[in-house]
């Protein structure tokens, strides 16, 4: 009895002593922190700049007439229409314009007959003449021998010399009738182009954007436009870019362009401006859109300018700290921490690139890094590795 009860304390005594002995010497493991951790690979790292603009047309044209002072009387399209080159718009009145024709068509039939009626001239005036001097050859010959007066040579002389001038004259008279036929034929040209001016046609293929003509309005060229088209249909983004950017903006440079109801439209810079604004400190950017979806001037367009891509270095973004002394990551040493100070680039998809201070494939903290610090002992768990 005295055996069994001495038994029983002697084993409550060593299970007492040996959970006192457990919590004095804890497992090492268990006091040592877990910590993610990733490793500097190789990815792409993109430069953006952002950008905010709005929907414009490549090149706008304004259709103006080319004869004014006629009513329009009939007209064929409208705003939103598409259009090719050389197709009619607006019909104006031609009722003034046609008369017009007839009469420089009357002029230039009459300045042809004056040319006719010089040359008629001419041929009549080298028949005298050419009588003239055949009197005065003969007067010549009778002056030589004696059988006739010095009076009647000098009448033949100067009849001779009359019939030349005639001529002449007739000539000169052809080269002014001459004259005459061909400003009339450049009055019928115009009285003929104004009559086809009266057909408002498209100046090149496009779209119609606005259209401000009437019917019954007298056409002008003061004033607005009877038309306004957007050349080929071609629309781009007039965005305006911040200065300290626009020096890394070139013609050619990707861009993405989000344009509410459409979304995600593909292009590239076109035209980057020269100057910048002195009161915002803006500057244009021209970007042409690749897409030929249905776009309208005016939409406001947001999204970004591809200034570079390149492979880099890079490490999860979280992974770099600043202080005093720059930027530095932890970089895992077997299970101890070691400071490593890194020259930092940009950011992309939530990576940072690391330009200098650390080699492909070293293992660093990844998240909570700004609690640990130099030294620390850790227990490395890898990014995406199961935790179980």
């Amino acid at each position: 009895m005295k055996l069994a009860l001495a038994t029983r304390i002697s084993a409550m005594f060593l299970v007492a002593a040996s959970a006192s002995f457990a919590q004095e010497t804890p497992d090492p493991q268990l006091r040592v922190p877990s910590v993610t951790v990733d490793r500097a690979t190789i990815a792409e790292i993109v430069n953006r700049v952002p950008i905010s603009g709005s929907l414009e047309a490549y090149r706008e044209v304004l259709v103006y007439p080319q004869v004014s002072g006629f009513p329009i009387e009939e007209i064929m399209v409208d705003a939103g229409a598409q259009v090719a080159k050389g197709d009619v718009l607006a019909q104006l009145n031609t009722d003034t314009l046609t008369v017009q024709v007839s009469q420089a068509e009357a002029e230039y039939a009459r300045a042809q007959a004056g040319v006719r009626q010089a040359q008629s001239q001419i041929t009549s005036a080298q028949a005298s003449a050419a009588q003239a001097q055949s009197v005065l050859e003969r007067n010549q010959q009778l002056e030589r021998s004696g059988n006739t007066t010095q009076a009647a040579l000098d009448q033949a002389s100067a009849n001779a010399q009359t019939a030349d001038a005639a001529v002449a004259s007739a000539k000169d008279g052809l080269e002014v009738a001459r004259a005459q036929v061909l400003q009339a034929q450049a009055s019928l040209d115009l009285a003929r182009l104004n009559l086809d001016r009266a057909m408002i046609k498209a100046p090149t293929a496009g779209i119609i954007s606005a259209r401000n003509a009437q019917l019954g309005a007298i056409a002008t060229s003061s004033g607005d436009p009877l038309f306004r088209m957007i050349q080929d249909g071609v629309i781009e983004v007039k965005a305006e870019i911040v200065e300290t950017a626009l020096a890394r903006i070139e013609p050619g440079d990707d861009a993405q362009v989000d344009i509410p109801g459409v979304g995600l439209v593909n292009g590239s810079v076109r035209l980057v401006s020269p100057t910048v604004d002195s009161v915002n400190r803006l500057g244009d950017v021209r970007v042409s859109l690749h897409d030929g979806k249905a776009l309208r001037t005016g939409v406001f367009a947001g999204g970004w300018i591809v200034t570079d891509r390149h492979d880099g270095l890079t490490v999860p973004a979280t992974a770099v700290l600043t202080d005093a002394n720059g930027d530095y990551v932890l970089e895992l040493n077997v299970d101890t921490l070691v400071r490593r100070g890194v020259t930092a680039g940009l950011i992309w998809n939530d990576r940072r690139e690391v330009l200098a201070g650390l080699e492909e494939g070293a293992v660093v903290v990844a998240k909570a890094s700004a609690f640990f610090s130099d030294g620390d002992k850790v227990n490395p768990v890898m990014e995406g590795a199961d935790s179980k």
